[in-house]
C-alpha cells in the first residue's frame, strides 16, 4: 500500500469522483418550470433596468439558459447569484445590491422571511408530486373523517395542493389548507395561491380567525385554535418541517414524502427536540461570555433584533461579541474559545441549527431571552422568527425595569454551582490591582475580562501587518497544481 503523503498517491488526489448532477432542463419546457413570460412581464412593467436572479445550486445547472431567455424577451441587464453570503432560501439583498440591482428573482426553495430593501419576484421550483399515492397516504394517517386538519407544504409543492384538495375536501369537510402570503408591498409571488375560503370548507361567516405565519396564512373556524388541528405536510425532512413542528409543537403531525413516496408520523420526535433546547438554554444561563452570530443581512428588522440582544445580554451581567463570518462552519467557531454561547441571528428555518458538533452551543434569539430575561419564561409557546421579539411584536416581553433588578441567585442544572444574575448592571469601580477577578460578595466573583485581554493571552494572535516594515516587491508568478506535486517540480519522488 502506497503512503498517503508519497508521489505515488497523485492518482489517489487527483481521481475524478462520480457524483449524481443534475441536467440541463430542455429548452421548451423552460418557460413551464421557471415561468420565464411572467418573470419578463413583472420586469417590463415595472421597467427595471439591471435584474439579479439568485439561484440556489442545484438550480444553476440552469442559470444560464434562463438568463438567455429573459435577456431575448427584456431589455433588462442579468446578472447570476449564485453561492449566496448566507442560506440560500433566504433573498441575498447585499449581493444584489453590490451589481446596483432594482430587483431579485429568486428561485426554488424559500423561507419567505421579509425583505424590503429591493422589489421581489419568487419562482418556485416546480417539483411533482404522486397525488393519488400522497391521497391515499393522508386517507390512512387520519381515518377519522371529521378530523380538523391544516395542509402545509413546501413551497416547491404549491402548484399541486389545489388538486389535492379536490380530491381529499369531499370526504373530509373539516380540513382546510395554509396559503402563501408575501409580505411586503413592493413582494411579488407569482404562485400566490387564490383559493376562496369555502372552497376548503370554510363559509364566509366561519372565517374570523386567521393567522400569518412563516408566509403562510391560516383560516380557522370560529371557536377553534391552532391546537385543535393537525398538521399533514407535504415535503422532504428538514428545516421547513422542523421549523413548523417546533412552533407548533402542541400539534400532532404527520407527512408525505413525494420523493419516497411514504407518509409517517412525526410528533414523537418534538419532545425530544425541544428538552435540547432546554439544555442549550441552561448552558446560556451559564455563560459570562456570547458571541452574536450575524446569519442574515436580508430579514427585515435584523439591526433591531441585534441591539435588543445586546441589551438584554448587558441586563443579565454577561458580555456580548458580534460576529459577521457568512455561513457557518465547525472550524470557524473554533477560532473563538473565549466565547461560551453564541446567538444566531438568521430567518425562521436556518436559526434551528444543530449544534453538536460545534465546540460551544448556538442558540436561537428566544431562547437567549428566556436565559437572560427574568420575565420571559420557558412555556409551551416556542418563537423561531426574532420579528416577533420586537416591541409591537405578538411575543415581546419587555425586559424587567432595572431599578427593580437585585442580585438574585440559583442553582445551575448542568453544573450544580451556584449563579448569580444581573451582576454588570453597574460600572465595576476602578482599581489598582492588575487582577481579573473583582469581589463582588464573599461568594461570588465576576470576570471582566475584555476581548482585547483574551487576544493579549494568546499564543497566536494572528497575522502581522508590520505597515511600513515590509519593502515593496515586484510581482512574480506563483506555483501551479498541488502541494504534493507541484508543475515545476517535476515527477521526482520524494
Amino acid at each position: 500500500m502506497a503512503d498517503a503523503f508519497s508521489s505515488n498517491s497523485e492518482n489517489v488526489i487527483q481521481r475524478v469522483v462520480d457524483v449524481t448532477v443534475k441536467t440541463n432542463a430542455p429548452l421548451e419546457r423552460l418557460d413551464e418550470l421557471y415561468h420565464i413570460k411572467k418573470t419578463c412581464d413583472f420586469i417590463s412593467q415595472h421597467q427595471f433596468q439591471k435584474v439579479a436572479l439568485q439561484f440556489p445550486d442545484d438550480l444553476l445547472v440552469d442559470s444560464i439558459a434562463i438568463a438567455a431567455e429573459i435577456e431575448r424577451n427584456s431589455n433588462a441587464k442579468l446578472f447570476i447569484l449564485g453561492d449566496t453570503s448566507y442560506g440560500s432560501c433566504c433573498v441575498d439583498e447585499v449581493a444584489a445590491e453590490h451589481v446596483g440591482a432594482d430587483c431579485i428573482v429568486h428561485y426554488g426553495t424559500s423561507c419567505l422571511s421579509v425583505s424590503k430593501r429591493l422589489p421581489l419576484m419568487y419562482v418556485f421550483e416546480q417539483r411533482p408530486v404522486d397525488l393519488e399515492k400522497c391521497t391515499s397516504a393522508f386517507k390512512e394517517l387520519y381515518p377519522d373523517t371529521q378530523s380538523h386538519i391544516i395542509i402545509l407544504y413546501d413551497v416547491n409543492y404549491a402548484h399541486a395542493i389545489d388538486d389535492l384538495l379536490t380530491l381529499l375536501s369531499p370526504e373530509y369537510p373539516n380540513l382546510v389548507s395554509s396559503e402563501l402570503v408575501v409580505e411586503g408591498e413592493q413582494c411579488f409571488s407569482h404562485n400566490q395561491i387564490k383559493r376562496k375560503h369555502k372552497d376548503a370548507g370554510l363559509s364566509e361567516e366561519d372565517n374570523n380567525q386567521v393567522l400569518c405565519l412563516f408566509g403562510r396564512q391560516l383560516f380557522l373556524k370560529s371557536g377553534l385554535s391552532i391546537t385543535d388541528y393537525s398538521m399533514f405536510y407535504v415535503g422532504q425532512e428538514g428545516a421547513t418541517l422542523r421549523n413548523f413542528m417546533m412552533t407548533w409543537n402542541r400539534c400532532s403531525f404527520c407527512s408525505f414524502d413525494p420523493i419516497t413516496m411514504t407518509g409517517r408520523t412525526e410528533s414523537p420526535s418534538v419532545n425530544r427536540a425541544l428538552m435540547k433546547r432546554y439544555y442549550a438554554i441552561e448552558r446560556a444561563k451559564d455563560a459570562n461570555v456570547v458571541g452574536i452570530l450575524v446569519g442574515t443581512l436580508g430579514v427585515a428588522d435584523y439591526l433591531s433584533i441585534i441591539q435588543q440582544l445586546k441589551e438584554t445580554i448587558h441586563r443579565a451581567g454577561k458580555k456580548s461579541y458580534m460576529f459577521a463570518m457568512g455561513k457557518l462552519n465547525v472550524a470557524k467557531l473554533a477560532n473563538f474559545l473565549e466565547i461560551d454561547i453564541f446567538v444566531l441571528i438568521a430567518c425562521p428555518e436556518n436559526s434551528l441549527l444543530d449544534s453538536s458538533e460545534f465546540y460551544r452551543p448556538i442558540v436561537t434569539p428566544f431562547e437567549m431571552e428566556v436565559a437572560c430575561n427574568k420575565n420571559r419564561e420557558w412555556s409551551e409557546e416556542y418563537i423561531t422568527d426574532f420579528r416577533h421579539l420586537l416591541p409591537g411584536g405578538k411575543s415581546h416581553v419587555p425586559l424587567a425595569d432595572q431599578l427593580e433588578e437585585c442580585d438574585e441567585t440559583d442553582v445551575s442544572l448542568i453544573t450544580g454551582a451556584l449563579r448569580s444574575h444581573h451582576l454588570l448592571n453597574s460600572e465595576p469601580t476602578e482599581s489598582s490591582s492588575s487582577s481579573s477577578l473583582v469581589l463582588r460578595n464573599q461568594t461570588l466573583t465576576v470576570a471582566t475580562n475584555s476581548a482585547a485581554s483574551f487576544l493579549a493571552g494568546r499564543s497566536w494572535q494572528g497575522l502581522e501587518q508590520k505597515l511600513g516594515e515590509t519593502p515593496v516587491v515586484k510581482a512574480v508568478e506563483g506555483r501551479r497544481g498541488i502541494a504534493i506535486a507541484y508543475e515545476e517540480e517535476g515527477t521526482s519522488s520524494r
